[in-house]
Formats: structure tokens, C-alpha cells, sequence
């Protein structure tokens, strides 16, 4: 063969190929392509180059194909050996369907024989000692049978740890004593690297042996002081001297000390053994033996209960009446504390900022309790009740554990706060594991998957509160005793703020009582116009909004004296700016077809406007503002009854009832449901259709019957305290709840007249101030 050449070329991919090296190709088509004109045309010679991204590779070496064969697999494959290094040329046209190149054959250039012969040596003895790690004998014997010096560089394309852009410089690198320097500076770094690794491998296999070694020695130690009747210094003995000495129920006791002998067994290293040490630390923190004295004097108690809180009797009159049985059990030498439903279990239920949450710690305090709070909102785990198994990593007792940890008392005030915030999903539903720590028949004996011994809760005074009753679960809230927490009137919050929030809010501000001052007639004013809340959460934001801006015109200097500020209705407004509500009922019910409507949400009460009106189009009814499924058959309910009763009601033309009705009821944005609308949604179609507007000074609330009648609902007294801060003066209610009004404050039943009502015909014509002979009769078709 000439020194240049022509020959098909076939490009490899992952593989580069040096002088010398014989090589085995599995075979696609363009190699196949390539080996095929090879054989038909050039004496099955061939040139085989790296395959490059950016170019087509300029060296590559002339192959000869050897042997033609197929895999185990059943691939085509193909054996080559590497003859010479050639510079690819340009490409020619040549026979057959493979790219011809031009090449032409590059021997090496004459170098110092000297010099190559010395490196040749340095490289051999670096790829020997690499070879004589990896046992490799016959690579070994290979390299000290090939005495040229470029054949032993080029030899080099055998080498594992060389990569694929090394062997491609190797390749464009003709010179040998440059080559020889390529190999020897990552012959170096590999074998560097290679002594690196080993030697952290040495290490942990040293390590590994180490802690076998002490394992054996540790064990042999153990009995031989078993032996000798001697225990162990420190370590699992230490926790059996602990456990022994504390003061645990007995099959508490019996638990811990089984552990103590599996830690015994344990080595150091099992981490079982750390799992143990924080089981037994968990179980040695819990104080099983200790409980506090319960305050028997009721009379101070009530003192406690009355000083943190305005009014609540409820709530209070249940904590007197807990305090009382247990001090006449007491008195007559009964048990009182330990025993089976000791305890008690409370639900306050009611809207926000009304002083659920402050009233736990006020319990405790009157009790001489400690108190402990577990938030459980937004909670959707129920490990986060029972615990974790111990199997978990970083398994935990559940909060219940971890609160009578926290408390340091077997019977603490435990506060579970908003119980009706609690999630599920496939995780478990915590409502369902709090069913055996409320109930008191059963939690004397509460397991926690953490402990796995039986935790006695029957003397922890539970209070659950909520914002909406519904939101619990009907099993849950079974074993609880529920207590209504209404909503405040504006007498009790004014007395809330003038002896409450306004002295706490003086101290935070560093003002004194005898720089500012608040009248009635302004406090009257926040607590009317500027919130409508049930509680009293804003009327502190806005107290305390005052208080700044006051602060801002006092001097700092606590040696100037300045004149005292008084806050009164009539520069109210340059304190906390205009009024943010004002009485809209006139307004809203000033056009035919709304009527003033009471509903209970999250909240407390609320008012609640139903507007009805006609559009052309096919009869029918529309209904919008996010409606249950509830309210929409009482907004049915309503449209029939009016329809079978028109005349009776004073509606002539009943052409308006056949036309397609609208019932909206604002505010869209918010979801409502429930029957308590249905009296306001037939006043509303009966306003629409008379053309008659509604009282502006009337509510009403009630499930409507196909027949009139008037049904009871739920929530009376939060509807009429929503009624007065509205400003209404009469109210309908069902006949049925008329019992309810001894719950509402005098006050608010002295600023709103309650009408009962069984009859919404009499309740229609009552709202819409018709007189007698513009109606029916009085009795209506439900009295018929």
C-alpha cells in the first residue's frame, strides 16, 4: 500500500481505536455498509476514525477486518485489527454505497532514541504497578513482550481508565516521545487516585473490623462480669437503676425494664439501641405519679373565672359545679383523683374573638391546674394524636404524650385548640383518633402507638373549642359537653373594653389612664359602627389604633407633662377615620322584593338580604349567590307555596308568578345553605309580586312548610345579637323557638321586639305593613 490511499471509512461513535489494537464491532447498518465494501473492494482494508460532534476527525488508523461473525444475541459483528495511523484527507468517490476518504499513512517523525527508550521504561513501570493491583498478569506479560516504543504507547488504547478524549489525542498525537508524556502525567493522576480510594476503602474495612473486634471484646467483657457478679459501670445500667428508681405504675415499669434488657443485648453500634435510649428517655420524662391539688374554695375560683373574662356564665357556672363535686368527694374521703371519669370534657363552641381559647388558661387558674394548649388546625396526620410506631425513623409520641409531658401533671388543663379545623386524608383522620382521648369511659387506659403502655387521661380536664359546630365529626363531639359561646351585645362590649381590652392595650402603649381617656359615647360608637363582630377582636385593633396615633402627639420625655387626651364621638374620626358600617337596611329594602333575612355563619350572626325579581323568558326559577343544595328547595318551597296561595296573600295578578323569577342572595362570594331562609324568601316573592317594599326595621328567620307553617331553627340568640348591630327593630322568629328567648340578653331584647310566628301568611302581611282589609283574613290557609 501506498503512503496515501484510498479507502471506505467507517466512524465509531464510542469507541476510538489505535495502532495495534484488534477490536471487536457489533455491526449497524452504516458499519455493515462499511465492512461490505472493505471486503468487495479494497482487500478488506478500511479506515476507522472517532466520530466527532463539531467536525469529522482528522486522524484515524487503516484496519483490516479479521473475522465476520454474530453475537450470542444474534448481532451482526465484526473482529478488526489496527494496522496504521493515517491523516484523513478529503472525501473521493469509490465503489459500493460506503464514503471513501483519502488518506494518507503518518509514520512517526525520527526522535531521540535515547530519550524515547527512557520514557518508554517510566511509562512501563507505571502501567506494571497499576496492573499488578488489578492481578492482571497477562496484560502485564504483553507489555514487557513489545519492545518499540510507539507500539507500547499505542498499546495504551487497552487502558480502562483512560477516557475516550484522551485515547482521541493519543490518536492525533504521531510524535512518541509526546504521546509517551501524554501517558505518563494520567498514568500518574490515575495512580494517585487509585491510592486515594484505597486507602478509604482500607480504612473502612479497617473500621468495619475494628467494631466486630470491639462487639466480640464487649461481649466476652459482659460475661465475664457476669460471671464475677459485677454489673456494668454505666450505659443500659444506668437506665435500670433509673427505672427502678422512678416512680412508675407497675406495668410501666415491667415495659421499661424489657427494653433495658434488649439495650443490654445491643451493641453500640445497632441503632436499635438509640431507638431504646429515646424510649425510655420519653417514658422516664412522663410524670405518671404527679398531680397537682385541685382549689376547692369555689368562692375564689369564681373570682378568677370573673376577673380574666366578662360574662361566659356559662362556661363558668360548668367549672364551679366540677369544682364543687370533686370538693364534697374530697370531704367525704372518696377518690378524687385517678379515678375513672374524673376528668372532664368540654366543647366551647362559638365565633372567633369571643375568648374561647384565653378562658382555658383562666380555667386552669381557677382550678390551681397547670395548662398546656395543643393547636390541632390545618392537623391531618393521625400519628399526630396516637404517635408514630417505633419503627419510623424519628418516630414521636403524639401531642397528647407530649403535652402531659410538657405540663409536668397527670391532671393539666389541656386545651385542644380549634378541634374544628381538622383535616383527613391518607394519612388518617385525627378526628377519629381523638374519639378515645375525649371519651372519658375509655381514656384511662389512652395507648399511644409511640409508648405502647396505657397513659391514664382521666383526670385532665379537656376544652375543645370551635368555630362551627358542624365541622366536627357526630362520633367526636358525642363525647364532649357542648357550651354555645354567643356573641357579645354592645353593653358587654363596651364593659369588655372599658375593663379589659383598654387597660391592656394603655400598658402596651406605655400610656397611662391619666393621659388618655375614652368616653362612652366612643366606645359605644367603635364597638357599634366601626366593627360588626361578635367578638371583640377588632375593637381591641381598633383601641389600640387610637392609642398610637395618641401616642404619636404625646411627648417621649416622661419629665414634660402634657394635657390629656379625651377621645369622644366627635373626634373619633381623626383617630380611627370614618365609620367602616352604617345602617343599610333602609336602603337595601327600600325597592320591592328584598326582605332582611338572619343567618349564622363561622362568624356569629349575620344579616342576610334576598332580592326576587322577574326577567322575560320561559317560566321557571334562577338562583344564585353560591347556594346549598338546602336553601335552593327552600327558595322551591317558597315559589309553590306563594302560587298556591296567591289570593290569600293579597296578589291579584298572578301573571307576575308565571314569569321566569330571579332569587339572588348577596354576597356572592360567600356560601350559604340551610332552611332558616325560607320566611325571607317568601316575603321577597310576595314584596316583588305586590310591588310593595318591605319594612326596613324587620327581620325574620324560619323554615317555611308547602303549607305556612313556620318551623323551628338553631341559633336564635346569634341571629337576634346580628339583628340589633344592624339595627333592626322587629324580628320574626318561629313560635316554636320562643323557649330560646330566655337565653338572649335583656338588653337585646329590649332594643328588638321578637314577634313568634307559626304562620308565614300573618308574618308576610306583619313585614309588609298591609292592614286587614288588604289582605285575607288574619288567619291565613295554615290556620284553615
Amino acid at each position: 500500500m501506498d503512503s496515501a490511499t484510498r479507502l471506505p471509512v467507517l466512524f465509531l461513535t464510542d469507541q476510538v481505536v489505535l495502532p495495534g489494537m484488534v477490536v471487536p464491532l457489533e455491526l449497524d447498518d452504516a458499519a455493515r455498509t462499511a465492512i461490505d465494501t472493505a471486503r468487495a473492494h479494497s482487500d478488506e482494508q478500511l479506515i476507522v476514525a472517532p466520530r466527532l460532534e463539531d467536525r469529522y476527525a482528522s486522524y484515524g488508523v487503516v484496519a483490516r477486518v479479521v473475522q465476520l461473525g454474530r453475537t450470542r444475541v444474534g448481532t451482526p459483528a465484526a473482529v478488526i485489527r489496527a494496522e496504521k495511523r493515517v491523516r484523513i484527507g478529503s472525501g473521493v468517490s469509490g465503489p459500493g454505497s460506503a464514503l471513501w476518504v483519502e488518506a494518507t499513512v503518518v509514520d512517526a517523525p525520527d526522535a531521540d532514541d535515547a530519550r524515547a527508550a527512557e520514557l518508554a521504561d517510566e511509562y512501563r513501570s507505571l502501567a506494571i504497578a497499576l496492573l499488578q493491583r488489578r492481578d492482571a498478569w497477562q496484560a502485564i506479560d504483553t507489555i514487557n513482550r513489545v519492545t518499540d516504543p510507539s507500539a507500547l504507547a499505542d498499546l495504551a488504547g487497552y487502558s480502562p481508565w483512560l477516557k475516550d478524549d484522551q485515547l482521541r489525542e493519543l490518536l492525533e498525537t504521531p510524535e512518541v516521545i509526546a504521546r509517551f508524556e501524554l501517558l505518563i502525567t494520567w498514568t500518574r493522576e490515575h495512580a494517585a487516585e487509585t491510592e486515594v480510594n484505597e486507602a478509604i476503602a482500607d480504612d473502612v474495612r479497617e473500621g468495619i473490623e475494628k467494631g466486630q473486634r470491639e462487639y466480640l471484646l464487649r461481649q466476652q467483657l459482659a460475661a465475664i462480669r457476669k460471671e464475677l457478679g459485677e454489673g456494668e459501670p454505666d450505659g443500659a445500667d444506668d437506665y435500670r437503676t433509673k427505672v427502678t428508681e422512678a416512680d412508675l405504675p407497675e406495668k410501666v415499669r415491667e415495659a421499661a425494664l424489657r427494653e433495658v434488657d434488649k439495650l443490654e443485648r445491643a451493641s453500640e453500634q445497632n441503632p436499635e439501641a438509640g431507638w431504646i435510649r429515646t424510649w425510655l428517655d420519653t417514658i422516664l420524662d412522663l410524670p405518671w405519679q404527679v398531680t397537682t391539688t385541685d382549689s376547692t374554695d369555689i368562692v375564689a375560683a369564681r373570682e378568677v373565672l370573673d376577673a380574666d373574662h366578662h360574662g361566659l356564665d356559662d362556661v363558668k357556672d360548668r367549672i364551679v359545679e366540677y369544682l364543687a363535686v370533686r370538693a364534697r368527694r374530697a370531704n367525704r374521703g372518696l377518690q378524687v383523683i385517678g379515678g375513672r371519669g374524673s376528668g372532664a370534657v368540654l366543647a366551647l363552641a362559638g365565633p372567633p374573638g369571643v375568648g374561647k381559647t384565653s378562658l382555658g388558661e383562666s380555667v386552669a387558674r381557677a382550678l390551681g391546674r397547670t395548662f398546656v394548649r395543643v393547636a390541632l388546625g390545618g392537623v391531618r396526620d393521625e400519628a399526630e394524636i396516637r404517635g408514630h410506631r417505633r419503627t419510623y425513623v424519628g418516630a414521636l409520641p403524639g401531642r397528647i404524650v407530649r403535652a402531659i409531658s410538657e405540663a409536668g401533671s397527670m391532671n393539666p388543663v389541656v386545651l385542644l385548640d380549634e378541634v374544628d379545623k381538622i383535616g383527613s386524608d391518607f394519612r388518617g383522620d385525627p378526628a377519629a383518633a381523638l374519639l378515645e382521648v375525649l371519651d372519658p369511659a375509655q381514656n384511662h387506659t389512652f395507648r399511644d402507638h409511640y409508648l405502647e403502655v396505657d397513659l391514664d387521661l382521666s383526670d385532665v380536664v379537656f376544652l375543645a373549642t370551635a368555630n362551627v359546630i358542624e365541622n366536627i365529626p357526630q362520633p367526636l363531639l358525642d363525647r364532649m359537653e357542648l357550651i354555645t359561646i354567643d356573641g357579645y351585645t354592645e353593653d358587654d362590649k363596651i364593659a369588655i373594653a372599658r375593663d379589659f381590652l383598654l387597660p391592656r392595650q394603655l400598658e402596651r402603649t406605655a400610656l397611662g389612664a391619666d393621659e388618655v381617656e375614652f368616653t362612652e359615647d366612643a366606645l359605644r360608637e367603635i364597638a357599634a359602627n366601626h366593627t360588626r363582630e361578635p367578638g371583640v377582636r377588632q375593637l381591641e385593633r381598633l383601641l389600640a389604633k387610637a392609642l398610637r396615633k395618641v401616642a404619636t402627639t404625646l411627648p417621649t420625655d416622661s419629665g414634660q407633662v402634657s394635657e390629656r387626651v379625651v377621645i369622644t364621638e366627635a373626634n373619633l374620626k381623626d383617630y380611627l377615620g370614618r365609620p367602616r358600617f352604617t345602617p343599610e337596611s333602609h336602603e337595601r329594602t327600600s325597592v320591592p322584593g328584598v326582605a332582611t333575612g338572619l343567618a349564622v355563619t363561622g362568624l356569629g350572626g349575620d344579616v342576610l338580604y334576598i332580592e326576587a325579581s322577574t326577567t322575560d323568558g320561559k317560566p321557571g326559577l334562577t338562583l344564585t349567590g353560591q347556594l346549598g343544595e338546602v336553601m335552593k328547595e327552600s327558595a322551591q318551597i317558597a315559589l309553590s307555596y306563594v302560587k298556591a296561595h296567591a289570593a290569600e296573600l293579597g296578589i291579584t295578578d298572578t301573571s307576575v308568578l308565571d314569569q321566569h323569577l330571579h332569587i339572588h342572595v348577596p354576597a356572592g362570594a360567600v356560601p350559604k345553605d340551610g332552611p332558616s331562609a325560607g320566611v325571607t324568601m317568601v316575603t321577597a316573592i310576595v314584596s316583588m309580586a305586590l310591588g310593595r317594599p318591605v319594612r326596613s326595621d324587620v327581620g325574620m328567620t324560619g323554615e317555611v312548610t308547602l303549607n305556612g307553617r313556620v318551623l323551628p331553627i338553631g341559633g336564635v340568640k346569634q341571629k337576634l345579637l346580628a339583628a340589633q348591630r344592624a339595627g333592626l327593630t322587629t324580628v320574626f322568629v318561629p313560635q316554636r323557638n320562643e323557649p330560646d328567648l330566655d337565653d338572649v340578653p335583656e338588653e337585646v331584647l329590649a332594643a328588638v321586639e321578637v314577634q313568634p310566628m307559626s304562620d308565614v301568611a300573618v308574618l308576610v302581611r306583619r313585614a309588609l305593613g298591609l292592614g286587614e282589609a288588604e289582605t285575607a283574613s288574619e288567619a291565613g290557609p295554615a290556620a284553615a
